[in-house]
């Protein structure tokens, strides 16, 4: 799996910690340990959604636009890497005689659907307000209280 859906998923819960308040990318690269090329990507994807707006001029930024209870992880996953689970490059060479190199690819794709489609049915019942409760919960921090970057 590549990192787009945790990203994804970091930036979404960062905002809902601070209703109303805006993040530049440069905040949020941060905070992430990402570059701020990559959080404007993947913000892209998300305002594409409807869950993030922007503002622009000094003190402008991110904002989280939709109710956190709202965003399930799976949508989150669709939006930034659907298919996070079969790997880019896959071995074995499709024209080869021998039924192994030819046949592991088509194999392989098959499982790594299958594994997706479980994956997504977990995280349907899994919602940014959860990630988020989760991690205030074991923190012990108050709801409004600024994580340390």
């Amino acid at each position: 799996m590549n990192s787009e859906f945790p990203t994804a998923v970091h930036l979404l819960v960062y905002l809902a910690h601070a209703p109303g308040r805006t993040a530049n990318s440069d905040e949020l690269a941060q905070n992430v340990n990402t570059n701020p090329a990559r959080v404007r990507k993947t913000m892209g994807c998300l305002r594409a959604q409807g869950w993030i707006g922007t503002r622009e001029g000094n003190g402008g930024g991110y904002f989280l636009e939709a109710d956190p209870g709202s965003i399930r992880l799976s949508d989150v996953y669709l939006a930034s890497c659907c298919g996070g689970l079969r790997p880019k490059k896959s071995t074995g060479h499709s024209e080869s005689e021998c039924a192994i190199s030819s046949g592991i690819s088509g194999a392989m794709d098959h499982y790594f659907a299958e594994a997706e489609r479980h994956y997504l049915r977990y995280f349907d019942g899994v919602t940014v307000q959860d990630v988020l409760n989760r991690i205030v919960g074991e923190r012990g921090t108050s709801e409004h209280e600024v994580l340390p970057n």
